[in-house]
C-alpha cells in the first residue's frame, strides 16, 4: 500500500506532534522549528499549509476543541488559534518554566488539561481561563494526559511510573486510583523512550482505556477492577509501542512500533492491516480523522504520512457509530498474567495504590531501630561525665543555623532560592538537574529568563545588577559560585569561581546601583557596570568580588558563625553568632555594617533580638537601611547608618498589634521594605513559607508602636517620629552644603501640617505644654505662624507669649546651620560616609555633538569678584565717638599677647563649613538671640 500513502516534509528531523480538528477536516503538526503548520486532510503533496509563528521555542503539545486548537512548547506558554487560522486568539496559561508535554481538551471543549515537566497538572475552564484546579500527585514531571467520555475522570502518566485517575466530578479534585509499574519510568528527558507516547487511551465506552506497558505491550485496564483484563498481540509487532490512537467510534486501534504501523479492531484485538515504515524511523504521533477513513502520523524524520482508506470498505467504517460489539468489555484471557502476576492476585481496591507490578510487603517490626546517624546511639556516659567523672555543662539553646534571606525549604520537589522585592527565583528538582525559573516584579526594566542547572544551586541572591547562585560539592565537581549579570557590554558578562576543596557557600549576596535604564538586553547595560558579590564560607571568611569577576579587598574572617547576609548599594550587612548561645535562650547574634567600595566598618554591635526569639529575616531598604525581622514579628531599622558609631535600632512595625490581624490566624514573610512600607507575603494558619503557585506579595504600611494608637493625637505623633527616621535617612545621604532637597521639603511641609494638627488638638483638650512641644518640633516659619493664629483662636495668651517667644528665636537662628553643627560633632569620632556618587551619570548615553547643544554655558565661579560685605571693624571717618587711648608701649603689648597669628585669628571669625567670607550678620546662635531679646526687654522695663 505504499503508493496510496500522502507523504510531505513539515518539519526538521526530531520529535514531531500531530492533532485534528473535531470535525477531522484539518491535520495539525508541530516540531523542533517552533511552528505549527495546518494542514488540509484531504490536500495533495503539492499543497503549501499555513503556518504559526508564535512560539519561541519547539512545539511539545497539539489538541483541538470546538472552535480551534491549542499548541504548547518548550517556552511554558500554552497558545489558542482558530480553527483555520493562524494568529494567535490568546494565552491560556503559563507553565512555572518548564516545557508544557501535553494539552488534553475534554470531550465537551469546555476545560483543558496541561502536563508539564512540573509534578502539578493545571485544568483549566476555556471560557475563563482564571478557574484553575491543581492536580498534585506525581513525584515527577507529567507526560501525558487523557479525559474519560464522560468528563467525570482525568487520567494522567507521569515520568514517576505513575498512572493516576483523578475524579473531577467534585469542587475539590481527588484521586480516584494510583496504578504504578505498568508505564515506565523515564528519569531522562532527552531519551528517546521519553518521546514515547505512555498515554492511557480511553475506548468510547468509557468500560477501560488501553496503555502501553514496559513489556512492550498493549493491555487494556478495566474501570471497574482497574486491573489488566485483556492484551493486543501480534507476532509482527516487535519493539517498543511508541504512538497510539483511537478512532472516534472505538471500533479500531492504531499503533506505532518498529515494525511499522498496525490497525488493530478493539472487538477481536487481531490486526486488520498494517504498514511498514522507514528503518531507523520512529512515529511519535497517530491520530485518526472523525470524519474520514484518514490515518495520519508523524515521525522522527519530520515527516507527515496521511494513510487514506486505511479501513477496508469490507470492514465496519471507522467513524460511524460502533456496533454493539465494539462498545463490549474485553473478555478477560486467564492464562494471560501481568508481568509476571497473576489476575487474582491483583489488588481491586479503590483509592489505594495499586502495585501491579507485583512484590510483597515487607512485615515491619516496631521493636527494632536502625542506626542511621553513625555513633550517636552508643553509650554517652563518658562523654557526659568526662574522665574526671565531672558533668559538663552545656547550653539548652539550640542555635539558630544559618539561613539566605528570601529562601524556602522544598515543597513537592520545587524551593524559592530568591524571593524578594526585585523578583523571585523558583527551582523545580528534577532528580538529575534544576529547572531554574527567574521572573523579576518590573519586567520593564530586566526580562525573565529560565534555565536548566545540572549543578543544583542550592543559593542564590537576587541584586540590584544580576544573580549570584552557589551551589554545594557533590556528584563530582566542587563548590561553585556563578554571577549572571542582568545585561553587560563585554562579550562574556557570567563568570564562575571554584571553591577551595572541602569549603562551600553558606549565603550569598549581590548588590548594586539600582539602574536608571531597562536592563533588558546586552546592548543597554549602562557605565556603572555589575554591582559587587559577597560571598560567605562555611571556613569562617567573606570574599569580595566586583560584578565583572575580580577579586576586591580583604578576605574577612568573620569572629562568629555566620547567619545571614544581604548587600544593597553602598552596604553589606552581615549578622553573625557571638560566641554560642546562652543558658537563658539568647542567640547572641551580632551584626556588622561595611562598605562596599572601601570595605571600611561602619557599625558593629549586638542585634536587637531578645531572648527566646531568633531572626527570621534582614534585607536592605530601598533607601539604604539594614533592616531586620525577628520571631517576635518586630521589624527593625538601623538609625543613622552613614555615621560611623551613631546608628541604633529603631521598631517601626510590630505585627502583632496590626488592626488587620484581628480574628485573623496569618503571619507575614517580609520581602522588602520601601519607606513605610513592608513588602510581604502574607501565610494563612501554621503555613512557614510561601507556597506554590507563587501568591502576589502584600503591602503593609508599617507604624511605631506607640501608645494609645486609638487616640488621633498619638497616630499624628507617629507619623511625625517615623516620617522624621527617614528624613534623616535622605539628610544623611546629602553633602553638608545643602542638607535639603526638594522631596525633603515637601515631606516637612506634611510633617507640619500633621503637627499643626496636633497643636489644635492639644489646645482644645487645654493640653498647653504639649501643644508647646509640638510646636518646638515645626520645621518652617510658616508652619510657626499657624501655630501662632490657633493659639489666637482659642484666646490662649499664654501659649501665645511663648510661641512669639519661639518665633523670635527661629528668626534669628539658621536650622540647617544647627544640623550641620549637630553633624560635626558627630564627624569628632570618625567621618560619615555619604551616598556613593555617580562618577559616571550622564555618561554613556551617547556622545555629545557639535551645534545641537543649545543650552546655557554653565555658571563660572569666580571668589575674587563676589560682592564686598561691610566691615566689622570701625572706621577711622566714623562719627562715633573715639575709643579710649592707650599708650603705645601698652597697645603694642597688647597685639603681641591677646591677638594670634593672622591665619588663625581667620578660622576662628569664619566657621569652616561656610564660605571664605564673613557671614552675614543676621545669624546668630540661639542663646545670642534669647538674651538680646531678654536685654531689650530689660531697657524698656527700665525706661
Amino acid at each position: 500500500m505504499d503508493h496510496e500513502l500522502i507523504l510531505n516534509t513539515a518539519h526538521p528531523a526530531g520529535r514531531t506532534f500531530l492533532a485534528f480538528s473535531r470535525d477531522g477536516n484539518i491535520a495539525y503538526t508541530g516540531g523542533c522549528d517552533s511552528l505549527v503548520r495546518v494542514w488540509r486532510a484531504d490536500s495533495g503533496t503539492d499543497k503549501e499549509p499555513d503556518t504559526a509563528l508564535d512560539a519561541e521555542e519547539p512545539i511539545t503539545a497539539l489538541a483541538s476543541d470546538n472552535n480551534g486548537w491549542l499548541s504548547g512548547s518548550e517556552d511554558s506558554q500554552v497558545r489558542r488559534y482558530l480553527r483555520t487560522g493562524t494568529e494567535l486568539e490568546s494565552l491560556i496559561t503559563r507553565t512555572n518554566a518548564v516545557s508544557v508535554r501535553y494539552v488534553a481538551v475534554d470531550p465537551k471543549g469546555r476545560r483543558v488539561a496541561v502536563a508539564s515537566d512540573d509534578i502539578v497538572v493545571k485544568v483549566i475552564d476555556l471560557d475563563d481561563v482564571t478557574k484553575i484546579k491543581l492536580l498534585n500527585g506525581h513525584k515527577r514531571g507529567v507526560r501525558s494526559a487523557s479525559w474519560h467520555p464522560s468528563d467525570s475522570l482525568l487520567t494522567t502518566c507521569g515520568s514517576d511510573g505513575k498512572i493516576i485517575v483523578w475524579n473531577l466530578s467534585e469542587e475539590e479534585p481527588k484521586i480516584e486510583k494510583t496504578l504504578e509499574a505498568i508505564i515506565p519510568t523515564v528519569k531522562d528527558y532527552e531519551s528517546n523512550e521519553f518521546g514515547h507516547d505512555c498515554t492511557a487511551v480511553w475506548h468510547t465506552s468509557g468500560l477501560y482505556f488501553i496503555v502501553a506497558t514496559t513489556a512492550h505491550e498493549i493491555v487494556t485496564i478495566s474501570r471497574s477492577t482497574w486491573s489488566k483484563v485483556s492484551s493486543f498481540s501480534s507476532d509482527d509487532c516487535i519493539g517498543a509501542v511508541t504512538a497510539l490512537a483511537l478512532s472516534v467510534n472505538g471500533v479500531y486501534l492504531a499503533s506505532a512500533c518498529k515494525s511499522g504501523i498496525f490497525v488493530w479492531s478493539t472487538a477481536t484485538r487481531r490486526v486488520i492491516v498494517q504498514q511498514a515504515i522507514p528503518q531507523g524511523t520512529t512515529v511519535h504521533q497517530l491520530a485518526f480523522s472523525s470524519s474520514q477513513n484518514l490515518l495520519a502520523w508523524t515521525d522522527s524524520r519530520g515527516n507527515l504520512t496521511r494513510w487514506p482508506s486505511v479501513v477496508p470498505p469490507t470492514a465496519p467504517s471507522p467513524t460511524k457509530a460502533a456496533p454493539a460489539a465494539g462498545m463490549s468489555v474485553p473478555a478477560r484471557r486467564q492464562a494471560t498474567p501481568l508481568f509476571g502476576m497473576d489476575d487474582d492476585a491483583l489488588p481491586g481496591d479503590e483509592g489505594g495504590v495499586d502495585a501491579i507490578g507485583g512484590g510483597e510487603v515487607e512485615d515491619q517490626d516496631d521493636d527494632w531501630i536502625i542506626d542511621d546517624l553513625g555513633d550517636n546511639m552508643e553509650d554517652k556516659g563518658d562523654k557526659e561525665f568526662g574522665k574526671d567523672g565531672l558533668r559538663e555543662m552545656v547550653s539548652v539553646t539550640k542555635a539558630q543555623p544559618a539561613f539566605q534571606p528570601g529562601s524556602t525549604p522544598f515543597q513537592n520537589k520545587r524551593r524559592y532560592l530568591s524571593f524578594n522585592n526585585i523578583g523571585v527565583v523558583e527551582v523545580i528538582d528534577q532528580d538529575t538537574h534544576h529547572i531554574v525559573n527567574v521572573e523579576f516584579h518590573d519586567q520593564t526594566t530586566r526580562k525573565n529568563y529560565h534555565f536548566t542547572d545540572p549543578f543544583k544551586y542550592d543559593l542564590a541572591a537576587v541584586g540590584e545588577r544580576g544573580i549570584v547562585y552557589a551551589c554545594p560539592p557533590e556528584a563530582g565537581h566542587p563548590a561553585r559560585v556563578h554571577y549572571k549579570p542582568f545585561s553587560t557590554w563585554a562579550t562574556h558578562g557570567e563568570w564562575t569561581y571554584t571553591l577551595p576543596p572541602g569549603e562551600r557557600a553558606v549565603a550569598v549576596a549581590a548588590g548594586g546601583t539600582p539602574p536608571t535604564r531597562a536592563l533588558r538586553t546586552l546592548q543597554e547595560a549602562d557605565v556603572e557596570g555589575n554591582g559587587y558579590v559577597a560571598i560567605a564560607t562555611d571556613a569562617g571568611v567573606v570574599r569580595f568580588f566586583s560584578g565583572g569577576g575580580l577579586q576586591r579587598g580583604p578576605v574577612w574572617a568573620l569572629d562568629g558563625d555566620l547567619i545571614a547576609m544581604v548587600a544593597g548599594r553602598d552596604y553589606v550587612f552581615v549578622v553573625h553568632r557571638e560566641g554560642g548561645t546562652s543558658l537563658d535562650g539568647n542567640q547572641n547574634l551580632k551584626y556588622t555594617l561595611r562598605t562596599s567600595d572601601t570595605f571600611r566598618v561602619m557599625h558593629t554591635g549586638r542585634l536587637p533580638v531578645n531572648k527566646g526569639k531568633t531572626l527570621k529575616w534582614i534585607g536592605i531598604s530601598d533607601e539604604g537601611a539594614p533592616v531586620i525581622y525577628d520571631s517576635s514579628e518586630r521589624i527593625m531599622m538601623l538609625e543613622h547608618f552613614r555615621f560611623t558609631a551613631q546608628g541604633s535600632w529603631a521598631v517601626l512595625l510590630d505585627a502583632t498589634q496590626l488592626a488587620r490581624r484581628a480574628g485573623k490566624d496569618e503571619s507575614y514573610w517580609p520581602i522588602g521594605v520601601t519607606k513605610s512600607i513592608m513588602m510581604c507575603i502574607i501565610l494563612k494558619g501554621r503555613e512557614g513559607y510561601p507556597g506554590f503557585p507563587r501568591p502576589l506579595a502584600q503591602e503593609i504600611d508599617m507604624t511605631m508602636p506607640y501608645l494609645d494608637m486609638d487616640d488621633p493625637e498619638a497616630q499624628k505623633a507617629e507619623r511625625v517620629a517615623r516620617e522624621g527616621i527617614l528624613l534623616d535617612h535622605l539628610r544623611d545621604a546629602l553633602d553638608e552644603d545643602t542638607l535639603t532637597s526638594e522631596d525633603i521639603s515637601k515631606t516637612e511641609l506634611d510633617l507640619d501640617k500633621e503637627l499643626i494638627l496636633v497643636i489644635q488638638l492639644a489646645c482644645k483638650h487645654d493640653r498647653l505644654q504639649r501643644a508647646l512641644d509640638a510646636a518646638k518640633l515645626l520645621h518652617h516659619a510658616a508652619s510657626l505662624e499657624g501655630a501662632l493664629k490657633i493659639a489666637d483662636f482659642y484666646h490662649l495668651a499664654g501659649l501665645r507669649e511663648k510661641l512669639g517667644v519661639l518665633r523670635a528665636v527661629r528668626a534669628g537662628a539658621d536650622r540647617l546651620r544647627d544640623e550641620r553643627a549637630r553633624r560635626a560633632d558627630w564627624r569628632g569620632a570618625a567621618g560619615a560616609v555619604p551616598q556613593a556618587h555617580d562618577p559616571y551619570a550622564g555618561l554613556g548615553q551617547g556622545a555629545p555633538r557639535p551645534f545641537q547643544d543649545a543650552q546655557p554655558p554653565p555658571a563660572i565661579h569666580r571668589p575674587r569678584l563676589v560682592a564686598a560685605t561691610p566691615s566689622a571693624e570701625p572706621s577711622p571717618f566714623s562719627r562715633k565717638p573715639a575709643a579710649p587711648q592707650i599708650s603705645e608701649a601698652t597697645s603694642s603689648r597688647t597685639l603681641v599677647e591677646d591677638s594670634p597669628p593672622p591665619e588663625k585669628r581667620k578660622r576662628d571669625v569664619i566657621d569652616e563649613n561656610e564660605d571664605s567670607s564673613v557671614p552675614p550678620p543676621e545669624y546668630k546662635s540661639k542663646r545670642q538671640a534669647v538674651e538680646d531679646i531678654s536685654r531689650s526687654s530689660i531697657q524698656q522695663a527700665s525706661e
